[in-house]
């Protein structure tokens, strides 16, 4: 039998101190608005850990497995659009 996930796409929004203050946490805003607005909210979970260990490179964020660093708030809804194939 196989498994089908809830969701098929996943983005991880770093937390950890160092990410939170540089941005991240106006980017959890950022997507969930992104994705409600695109009607996106049922096929895209998205949740926060805690340090991924590259602070100095951060804010971090994930795409379905794929991380990003240095991901500046004010880019990532374009950075959704190209993950997503939405304009």
């Amino acid at each position: 039998m196989t498994v089908v996930p809830a969701f098929p796409h996943e983005i991880v929004v770093c937390m950890g101190s160092a990410c939170f203050a540089r941005g991240n946490v106006n980017s959890v805003h950022i997507i969930r608005a992104y994705l409600q607005d695109r009607g996106l909210e049922d096929t895209v979970k998205v949740t926060g850990t805690l340090c991924q260990d590259s602070c100095k490179e951060g804010p971090n964020v994930c795409f379905d497995g794929t991380c990003m660093c240095k991901v500046d708030p004010s880019t990532l809804p374009d950075l959704l659009d190209e993950r997503f194939g939405v304009k």
